[in-house]
């Protein structure tokens, strides 16, 4: 029952070639697997979702061989280790299981054997654990690509099927629909691939596209575009009308696309809830610990205390980060799209980068005059980035790393070479602020500002076009309906509103005029600002506006999609601006609570102790309590300089925590983790 690795399946295999490990393991799969099992034939069914090229035997039998060496390594390990633990005396076995034995032969047989078989058991367990880690992540890789690829597909389908509705608008018929949503994967990814299998499966293997379409209905991961293939099938089959079939489709994917939103926004605000309670509780067990240590016969160690303000609280702001990344859904793509054939000029623009110096490279060495043009460009590219810096680091915010980073650097050497830093844990005890400041907010503010300065600025200018989309698009649809063409309703519409989309039109209809295709010079417009959500709509727009001029049902199907983007935006937005307030709420919290305890609690222990002092030298009496000074077992100083380092990190993890719930990116949380920092910096330094 091997799987066959045609023209439906990418170059998803693990190795190429002569797979020796997978054909010696493969006897071991014979013995050990029936083909006719369960778990054999969901291999194989995630080895075809995930699109992997690999037979269903030779990539179990290649697992059996991984999880053998690295069973094999442990067990090896595991017997070392017994014998250093047991065999050595290091750990003294005096009973086992306390069972009594009658008989002083079998005793002595058990005392004999005692530690060898625990020595052999320590190996066996520890080459169990090995060749379940690496059998079972072997086998966990086609599912966990089956699982991405479901997710991404789940997300793009929407926008898939408005496409399609869309060419059918434009009167394309369907096998030519297929054909344009193969040739998509640059807009529609995962979607567009599962199409592309359906096409190579008719032009390679002869298969008529019916037959296609139904195998790839059973072997797509989505069940939802598993559902969408089978009725088309059934429109195919019976020659239904596909226009109004993708018109139903558009609308019922347009309504499931909101519930999904909503139960991500609800799932969204179920972890805001959740994450004020776990990021109270290193807050708790750090007063426990404090209270704890008052109490003379309590053995709680300065290092408990440091565990859980330098480990615990990164580890739950981190944990807290994966599990909102699992429900947390961002753009598929990188809002690029490609010309037909290849378009140097196209490809150039989009490969632009620090190093890359355009087309000349691509001549660079045939002729001598290539290479004087190439170091003549490379002046001139270092003249346009010096004369224009600001703009250069707006467009590529992480380069300012590779000056803020030595910087950084450069400072924090400085001052521990001037001695205005501490160098050790005492110095930091002595000057907890300073020595703060210096080693976490001094490389924060000088790497985070301009980052995050750069950051927004790229953000809201490449999203500058977005605001007015929906509404020049309904504009175009309309000038359109007049007669004019799709140029020169671009030029209608650039005449008539402002806006930095308006210039783009009025730039693209430039562009035309001076001899660029009207096709290019709206993928040149995409890829400046390289939007996935600005891509999908141009990509319609270039694929209808090549069969005819008159496309304005596809600029209203178009104008209709964008609107249900904005409408889910916008929810979006209102909703994730709770939870952040939640988590800066949270942070306030923490930060009260802490001062407090700063002002209230070590301030009055320290007061106490020299109260104490002189309580002594004038000879008071006291009971049981005489004589015993209750800040003995507490430092005073570490504690209020612990206090400090948990506000400060609790702020940083609470930061990135806003920003990717806002904008499920991680660099958006920086602006946040800035603020908050600065928050806590001025409200400690006020108070201690």
């Amino acid at each position: 029952m091997s799987l066959q690795t045609g023209g439906n399946r990418d170059s998803g295999s693990l190795s190429g070639g002569t797979d020796l490990l997978g054909e010696a393991f493969y006897p071991l799969y014979e013995r050990l697997f029936d083909e006719d099992s369960t778990f054999v034939k969901d291999v194989e069914t995630k080895l075809a979702q995930s699109r992997m090229t690999d037979t269903v035997e030779l990539y179990l039998s290649r697992s059996l061989g991984i999880g053998f060496i690295s069973g094999l390594a442990l067990w090896i390990l595991g017997l070392v280790l017994g014998y250093g633990l047991f065999a050595t005396g290091l750990i003294q076995i005096d009973e086992l299981l306390g069972i009594p034995v009658g008989s002083e032969t079998v005793l002595n047989l058990i005392e004999t054997l005692r530690v060898p078989a625990l020595v052999f058991v320590t190996g066996l367990v520890f080459g169990s654990i090995g060749f379940a880690l690496g059998f079972g992540s072997l086998v966990a890789i086609p599912y966990s690509r089956a699982s991405t690829r479901k997710r991404e597909i789940n997300m793009l389908l929407t926008d898939s099927v408005s496409f399609m509705y869309a060419l059918s608008v434009g009167g394309l018929n369907q096998l030519e629909i297929i054909e344009a949503m193969a040739e998509a994967d640059d807009t529609y990814g995962e979607v567009a691939k599962e199409f592309q299998s359906i096409v190579k499966e008719t032009e390679y293997f002869d298969v008529d596209y019916r037959t296609a379409i139904r195998t790839q209905a059973l072997e797509t991961p989505s069940d939802e575009l598993s559902q969408f293939l089978t009725d088309m099938l059934s429109i195919v089959n019976s020659g239904g009308d596909m226009e109004s079939f993708l018109e139903d489709k558009k609308e019922k994917h347009l309504r499931t696309s909101k519930q999904e939103q909503e139960i991500t926004l609800e799932t969204l605000e179920l972890f805001g809830e959740m994450y004020m309670t776990l990021s109270l509780f290193p807050l708790l067990l750090i007063i426990i610990m404090v209270t704890m240590q008052m109490i003379p016969d309590a053995n709680v160690e300065d290092s408990m205390i440091f565990m859980t303000v330098y480990g615990l609280i990164p580890m739950t702001g981190i944990g807290f980060l994966v599990m909102v990344s699992t429900v947390k859904q961002d753009e598929p793509g990188d809002g690029y799209l490609e010309m037909d054939g290849g378009s140097q000029r196209v490809e150039t623009a989009r490969d632009d980068g620090l190093l890359d110096l355009g087309l000349v490279e691509q001549f660079t060495g045939e002729h001598s005059v290539f290479s004087r043009i190439k170091k003549r460009e490379g002046t001139h590219e270092t003249k346009k980035i010096l004369q224009r810096p600001h703009i250069f680091f707006r467009d590529n915010p992480l380069y300012t790393l590779g000056l803020t980073a030595p910087l950084t650097l450069v400072i924090v050497t400085g001052a521990m070479m001037t001695g205005s830093a501490p160098l050790s844990w005492q110095g930091m005890l002595d000057n907890p602020i300073w020595g703060t400041f210096i080693y976490i907010y001094a490389p924060l503010y000088v790497m985070g500002i301009p980052l995050a300065i750069f950051r927004e600025w790229n953000f809201r200018h490449r999203n500058s076009v977005m605001s007015q989309l929906s509404e020049d698009l309904r504009k175009l649809s309309s000038s359109n309906d007049t007669g004019l063409t799709l140029l020169e309703s671009l030029k209608a519409v650039s005449d008539t509103t402002s806006g930095k989309l308006a210039r783009e039109f009025e730039m693209m209809h430039t562009k035309v005029n001076y001899g660029t295709g009207l096709k290019q010079a709206l993928i040149e417009f995409n890829n400046k600002y390289h939007i996935p959500r600005l891509a999908r709509i141009t990509r319609l727009i270039t694929e209808a506006q090549e069969a005819s001029n008159q496309i304005s049902d596809v600029l209203r199907t178009a104008a209709q999609a964008s609107e249900n983007q904005d409408d889910i935006e916008r929810e979006r937005k209102s909703r994730t601006r709770m939870q952040v307030v939640i988590i800066v709420m949270t942070f306030l919290t923490v930060l009260a609570v802490m001062a407090i305890l700063q002002t209230q609690f070590i301030e009055t222990m320290a007061g106490l102790e020299g109260g104490e002092a002189d309580a002594d030298a004038g000879g008071g009496g006291g009971g049981d309590m005489e004589g015993m000074d209750m800040t003995e077992a507490i430092d005073i100083q570490m504690l209020s300089l612990v206090f400090f380092h948990a506000v400060t990190l609790q702020a940083i993890m609470s930061g990135f925590i806003c920003g990717y719930m806002r904008d499920a990116d991680l660099l958006s949380g920086i602006k946040y983790a800035v603020s908050l920092a600065t928050v806590a910096l001025i409200a400690w330094t006020m108070v201690a």
